[in-house]
C-alpha cells in the first residue's frame, strides 16, 4: 500500500491575508515598487539586468521557501515575497525584451499562454482557483506560480501599451485605472468573484508600472523626473508601515 500524499493531508489556516481595501493599496504600492526598484537597481545603481535578476531571484526564493513553511498568513512574509516577485517579474520581461529581443507583443501572448495554462491546471488538480482557500501546500504553489507569471505578464502589457502602443504614462495610467474600476463594478454587481479577482490582480500590475514610470521617468518621456531612489523608498515605506498594521492585527487576534 502507498503511502497518501503529505500534500494532501496536511492543511493550514488560508495563506492569502483578507481581500479588503487594504489588500488593494499594498498590492499597487508593490507593484510601482517592483517597476521602480527594479529599474533603479539595474540601471541607477549599475547592476545592469542578469545580476539584479540573479540577486532578486535569490532573495524571491529565499522568502518563498520561508512563506510555504509558515503555517498560516504572517503579513510581512507574505508582503516581502509579493514585493520581489513583483521586482522579478519586471526583470523577466525587461530580460525577454532588451537582451533576448522579444517583442513585447510576444511576451504578452507567451504569458497570457502561461498563466492559462497554470490556472486550467491549478483547476484541473483542485477544483478551485479561489483565493480563499489556499490551505495546503499544493494550492500555495499554484497560486505562488500564478502570481509570479501575472507580474510578468503585467509587465509586458504595460510597456506594450504605454511605449510600443503610445499611450504615455498619464494616458496608460489612466486607462488601466479605468479598466479596474470596470472590473470592480462587474464584480459589484454580481460578476464571479474569482475571475473578477484575478482579473483586477493582473491589471494593477500594468497600473502600478505605468504609474512608476510616470512619477520616475525624465520629464524628456513624459515623466515627472522623481527619481527611483526617492519613490522606491517612499512606497517601501508606506507598505512597511501597511504591513506593519496587518502583523500587528493577526498577532493581537492569536493571542
Amino acid at each position: 500500500m502507498t503511502r497518501p500524499s503529505t500534500t494532501s493531508l496536511v492543511h493550514w489556516d488560508n495563506k492569502v491575508p483578507e481581500i479588503a481595501l487594504s489588500f488593494w493599496i499594498i498590492k499597487i504600492l508593490s507593484t510601482t515598487v517592483g517597476e521602480t526598484a527594479a529599474d533603479y537597481l539595474a540601471v541607477d545603481a549599475g547592476w545592469g539586468l542578469g545580476p539584479t535578476t540573479v540577486f532578486t531571484a535569490g532573495l524571491l526564493l529565499a522568502a518563498l521557501v520561508l512563506q510555504v513553511r509558515q503555517a498560516r498568513y504572517v503579513p510581512w512574509i507574505y508582503w516581502l515575497s509579493v514585493v520581489l516577485v513583483s521586482i522579478v517579474g519586471t526583470q523577466i520581461t525587461d530580460l525577454l525584451t532588451d537582451r533576448a529581443g522579444v517583442s513585447l507583443q510576444a511576451s504578452s501572448a507567451a504569458f497570457s499562454v502561461a498563466l492559462a495554462v497554470i490556472f486550467a491546471v491549478w483547476w484541473r488538480v483542485e477544483r478551485t482557483l479561489s483565493i480563499h482557500a489556499i490551505v495546503t501546500r499544493r494550492r500555495e504553489l499554484f497560486y505562488w506560480a500564478a502570481i509570479l507569471c501575472t507580474f510578468a505578464l503585467g509587465t509586458a502589457v504595460g510597456d506594450l501599451a504605454t511605449e510600443a502602443l503610445g499611450l504615455g504614462f498619464v494616458q496608460g495610467s489612466l486607462a488601466f485605472g479605468a479598466l479596474i474600476a470596470l472590473t470592480f463594478g462587474i464584480w459589484r454587481l454580481g460578476g464571479n468573484a474569482v475571475l473578477t479577482f484575478w482579473i483586477a490582480y493582473i491589471l494593477t500590475r500594468p497600473f502600478g508600472a505605468a504609474v512608476g514610470d510616470l512619477l520616475t521617468q525624465e520629464r524628456v518621456n513624459g515623466g515627472l523626473g522623481i527619481g527611483t531612489a526617492w519613490i522606491s523608498a517612499a512606497f517601501l515605506a508606506m507598505i512597511v508601515s501597511l504591513v506593519a498594521v496587518a502583523q500587528r492585527r493577526v498577532t493581537r487576534d492569536a493571542t
